[in-house]
């Protein structure tokens, strides 16, 4: 069987900030658990709009918790 992970940007969605962003990216690492997905990805992507993801430690620290 192919293992498979997920890549998330974290973007962040029109009309919402970057605390709903951590939120989903929260949700969907849940969601690829119960799916058996072998890893989640988040990418690192620094001073860019619409990206909440620009530290992965802060990122992982908040999926993790």
């Amino acid at each position: 069987m192919t293992e498979l992970s997920v890549l998330d940007l974290v973007p962040i969605r029109e009309g919402s900030g970057a605390s709903e962003a951590l939120a989903e990216a929260g949700r969907l690492a849940q969601v690829a658990e119960e799916q058996g997905y072998k890893r989640f990805w988040v990418a690192e992507h620094h001073a860019t709009p619409g990206i909440a993801g620009g530290a992965t430690s802060v990122v992982l620290a908040h999926i993790g918790h």
